[in-house]
């Protein structure tokens, strides 16, 4: 099965978001075909979660796991880390104070 070009996945997940009244900033436009993907969830408190996608060697299924997580300024400079690796990173942030990001839902994985 192929894959869908980043752009394409990143533009369908911040319309899915947006129509949920969730606030969503592209903080880093990476390759549009298969640039990875990192999403920051700002819970509006000083708190934060950085997701990235990984696979299950084992199963072959995609899922969202947390790359880091606690005070905003320490996820950010995880996030920095990340882009120094990869120029081709995708950095979405995803506001929410009900900490909403959708990651979990059908189609996103």
């Amino acid at each position: 099965m192929s894959r869908l070009a980043t752009g394409i996945w990143v533009s369908a997940y911040l319309a899915r978001l947006q129509a949920e009244g969730i606030s969503t900033y592209v903080v880093a436009k990476g390759d549009a075909t298969a640039g990875a993907v990192l999403v920051k969830l700002a819970t509006m408190d000083g708190q934060a979660q950085a997701f990235q996608r990984s696979v299950d060697l084992m199963t072959g299924e995609r899922k969202w796991m947390v790359l880091a997580e606690g005070d905003e300024r320490a996820v950010d400079e995880s996030i920095g880390k990340q882009r120094s690796f990869d120029p081709d990173l995708w950095v979405i942030e995803v506001e929410d104070a009900r900490g909403r990001h959708m990651l979990d839902e059908l189609g996103l994985d």
